[in-house]
C-alpha cells in the first residue's frame, strides 16, 4: 500500500531518484494507492 508521506524510488529515465507522495487521487476519502493508481508527488532527490 502507498499512502501520503510515503517516499518512493523512481524507476524511469526522468532523472528523479526519489519522490514524496502528496495525495492519492480517485475519491474524497481515499487513503491508499496500489499498482496502477494515480497520485500526486514531489521530487525529493
Amino acid at each position: 500500500m502507498i499512502q501520503q508521506e510515503s517516499r518512493l524510488r523512481v524507476a524511469d529515465n526522468s532523472g528523479a531518484r526519489e519522490v514524496l507522495v502528496i495525495k492519492v487521487l480517485g475519491g474524497t476519502r481515499r487513503r491508499y494507492a496500489s499498482i496502477g493508481d494515480v497520485f500526486i508527488a514531489t521530487v525529493k532527490d
